[in-house]
């Protein structure tokens, strides 16, 4: 598939280039997203190009993993303040996508600011668009404790499903996690009363 743009009067979502190689390089040694994220720690310029020319590449021509850098609305060249993305995680034998998984950071210089919000209900939308990418299933996931990442997917209307004990993987060990789910037809909204005391990214 060839990238595309999406946008809302809130953020513009296009996809990195080498230009935010140095930006991703930077961003990506804050605390936070080494924590709760599994991208390298320590993070590198070289793990930022591979990410840029490697992952977010091949993940388009191989209609697989769908990025998007965010940034403010107007400028498709503007500093990267996120990341956004869906990976389809399971086929119809006539490769038709049909579950995916919704995974993003955001920048340590562009949180509470809803941004995340806005640039996750622009890829949720899409993604379950029978025109856009078309899924029957779109899930999330965080290691337990993340509560902004909890709190974003949330907002967007996931339905908590549980605790998958020792299910996630950073770095080569086992982490406890969230998972939550959105179908086409659920409301995009909260479907119970937020359950923990916390800021949003």
């Amino acid at each position: 598939m060839e990238p595309f743009v999406l946008r809302s009067p809130e953020v513009l979502l296009s996809v990195p280039t080498d230009a935010d190689v140095d930006r991703i390089a930077a961003v990506c040694t804050d605390e936070q997203i080494a924590s709760w994220t599994t991208v390298p720690s320590p993070y590198s310029r070289q793990d930022a190009e591979g990410f840029v020319a490697g992952y977010v590449a091949q993940g388009w021509e191989q209609d697989k993993d769908f990025t998007w850098a965010v940034r403010a609305p107007g400028r498709a060249d503007g500093p990267v303040l996120g990341m956004m993305g869906v990976t389809v995680t399971a086929r119809h034998p006539d490769g038709t996508p049909l579950t995916g998984e919704l995974g993003y950071w955001t920048a340590p210089d562009a949180r509470g600011r809803g941004l995340t919000t806005s640039a996750g209900r622009l890829v949720t939308d899409w993604a379950l668009d029978p025109e856009g990418l078309g899924l029957q299933r779109l899930q999330w996931l965080a290691f337990v404790g993340n509560w902004p990442s909890r709190r974003v997917a949330w907002k967007l209307g996931f339905r908590f499903e549980g605790t998958m004990r020792r299910h996630g993987v950073q770095r080569g060990e086992l982490r406890d996690d969230w998972i939550g789910a959105l179908l086409p037809g659920d409301p995009r909204e909260p479907d119970e009363p937020w359950p923990h005391d916390s800021a949003a990214f």
